[in-house]
This record gives C-alpha cells, sequence and structure tokens, in this order.
C-alpha cells in the first residue's frame, strides 16, 4: 500500500500462531480492513506475519494457511493483535513463551501498542506485557489465568479491557467489540459506526459490558424489551425514567429490570448512561455545539454531569474528547476502560 505525501496508514499486524481459530484471525482484517478517509484511503494497513519465515501455519480447522511474513513484520506494526490458538503448549501449559515466539516478539518496538483477542491474552501475560495490569480473556478461562499469571489483575466480567498501550478482550464476538473500539479511539465514532453498518455488528458495545449472561437469547415465548430499547434512544435527550420504559412493554418495573438485565448483560440505567456518553461522543465529534448544548441533547442535563460521565467512562473531559478527534493535537487520548463501573484510567502508556 503506497500513498504519496505525508499520509501513512495505521500498520496493523496480526500474529498467526499454530492452532489458530480463523474466525478471530479474520476478525482485524475485517475492522481495519474497512476505514477509510475522505480521499478513501485506506486509514490502517493490516498484515499478517508468523513466528517463524512466511509459509504454512495451520488451523483448529481442516485447513491450514499460508502467511506472507515473518515474525520481521513486527517491527514495522504501530499496533499488534495476537488473536487465540489452541496449540500455545507452554505458553498454556507452564506460563511461558517458547525460544521461537519470544524471538518474535523481540522484534516489536516500544510503544507498539498490544491487543489480544480471547486466550491470546495468554501470550502477552507470559510475555510480561500484562504485569501489574487489568486485564480480560475468556469468562471459562479467567480463573485458571488468574492462578498462573497472579501479577495480572484479571476481571472476568467485561467484554474487553483498554489499558492504554495494551488492551485485552474475552472471547470471539468481544475481539469485533475490541477492534472497533480501537477504531473508535483512532478515528472517531462516525468512522467505527460506519464500519459496524457494513460489517452489520452492533457499532457500539461498551467494555464493562458483561461477556456471560446466563440466558443470553431470551425466550420466544416472552415478550422482550427491544421496543423499550428503541424507544428511549429516539429520546435520549429527555428525562426517561425506568417506570417510563417498563410501560412501553407493559410490564411492571421489577419484571422489566429482570428481563432487560438477561438480555442486555447491564440494568437499564447502565445502559442509559452508556447511549448518551454514545451520543455525547457523537456530538463533541461532529458538531460545533457548545458543551451546554452537547450535555442537553445528550440527556445529562448540565455540561458538570456530562463532564463527570465522560471522565469515567473515557477517562479524558469533553473538552480533551473534542480535542481529539476535532484537531488530533491533544496528547490527552481516551484510554483505559472496562470493568463494571470502573473506568477510571487516564490512558496514559506505561
Amino acid at each position: 500500500m503506497t500513498y504519496e505525501g505525508d499520509f501513512r496508514p495505521h500498520r496493523v499486524a496480526v500474529l498467526a500462531l499454530d492452532g489458530l481459530l480463523p474466525f478471530e484471525l479474520g476478525i482485524p482484517h475485517r475492522i481495519f480492513g474497512r476505514p477509510r478517509d475522505a480521499q478513501r484511503r485506506h486509514l490502517y494497513e493490516v498484515v499478517t506475519c508468523s513466528v517463524r519465515p512466511p509459509g504454512r501455519v495451520d488451523t483448529d480447522a481442516d485447513f491450514a494457511l499460508h502467511v506472507p511474513h515473518g515474525p520481521q513484520a513486527l517491527a514495522t506494526a504501530d499496533t499488534v493483535i495476537i488473536p487465540a490458538s489452541y496449540e500455545l503448549g507452554p505458553v498454556y501449559e507452564e506460563g511461558r513463551l517458547t525460544d521461537e515466539l519470544a524471538i518474535a516478539l523481540s522484534h516489536v518496538r516500544p510503544g507498539t501498542r498490544l491487543a489480544s483477542i480471547c486466550t491470546g491474552s495468554y501470550v502477552l501475560a507470559a510475555a510480561g506485557y500484562l504485569d501489574g495490569r487489568p486485564a480480560t480473556t475468556h469468562w471459562a478461562d479467567a480463573e485458571r489465568f488468574q492462578r498462573m499469571f497472579p501479577k495480572v489483575e484479571v476481571d472476568a466480567n467485561v467484554l474487553f479491557i483498554d489499558d492504554g498501550d495494551v488492551l485485552t478482550s474475552a472471547g470471539v464476538a468481544a475481539g469485533i467489540d475490541l477492534c472497533l473500539h480501537m477504531v473508535r479511539r483512532d478515528f472517531g465514532s462516525a468512522v467505527a459506526n460506519e464500519v459496524a453498518r457494513i460489517t452489520v455488528v452492533p457499532p457500539h458495545r461498551d467494555g464493562g459490558q458483561a461477556q456471560y449472561v446466563q440466558r443470553p437469547v431470551p425466550d420466544p415465548q416472552l415478550a422482550t424489551t427491544a421496543t423499550a430499547r428503541a424507544w428511549a434512544l429516539g429520546r435520549l435527550h429527555e428525562p426517561i425514567q425506568l417506570r417510563d420504559m417498563a410501560a412501553q412493554e407493559a410490564m411492571s418495573v421489577r419484571t422489566f429490570t429482570r428481563r432487560f438485565r438477561e438480555e442486555a448483560g447491564i440494568s437499564p440505567g447502565q445502559w442509559l448512561t452508556q447511549q448518551r456518553v454514545e451520543r455525547a461522543r457523537q456530538l463533541l465529534e461532529s458538531t460545533g455545539l457548545s458543551m451546554d448544548q452537547v450535555a442537553r441533547e445528550s440527556g445529562f442535563g448540565t455540561a458538570q454531569s456530562m463532564r463527570q460521565h465522560l471522565q469515567a467512562a473515557l477517562g479524558v473531559t469533553p473538552t480533551a474528547y473534542r480535542r481529539t478527534f476535532r484537531t488530533g493535537t491533544t496528547t490527552e487520548r481516551p484510554g483505559r476502560t472496562g470493568g463494571l463501573g470502573d473506568n477510571t484510567g487516564t490512558g496514559t502508556p506505561r
């Protein structure tokens, strides 16, 4: 991929390990391969590399892949992503890198953003990248992961965690959420939403949403809360009471709250706050409305209330957020997120 002038796409290197899950390997290519700027230039360049010279990499399916790049490609990356593998060997069994994998990771430049999908987190942990940091992995592996890597602050109750320059996600579909989050963090909600629309996936699931819900698929014989959610989204700028949402489904507040949590994994109040934060982000990125106007339009009422909620959710003030995506000049960027009600990081790389 060649461009004239100073423009250079953000380079994403995906590390393909033997035993990888093809679906998860494809997530970064699908999400990062779509964003373009106003001149239709790709905002990302995605390359796949192996720990060995270019050649065959086995998968957990009945086919293998030919990977065109060796580990040297990691040295050229702005972001390195490690999808899950079922053949991690000593990494999974003993918590240590193989010599081959250690040599490959030595190519990664200091300051490179690192991310894992599902049990790709074992590789980051075995390499020491997660020591003293919050991280997540697939809920079924979380207890074992914590025992093996006691220095890691494991949170099994979230879809993904953004700790600035190191990000981890739960299993499979949470990798899509993480990649969309990185696009949103890099280029704003409008770009991420367009990618989500083309990919036909939800544009935003907050990292703090529970990754495992006891009944993720509602009983088809029971009413859902979809109508109430659509009703609320159309009037985020207005005061919305729980009883008003329940009334849209002709349910009692108690039944509605229980059904809502079963479907969404979070409470109606948490969901409303998430949607209002997302609305505020879009307005800050795409309009010149004053802070008071953005606060009113997104349903926070006052600029002070909006500031508190965005600071908690994104780790930055509304002013800093707008400056990031409207001028690209701020050094304060949306950073550490994830954890139910614990989005308090600053996003400053360690």
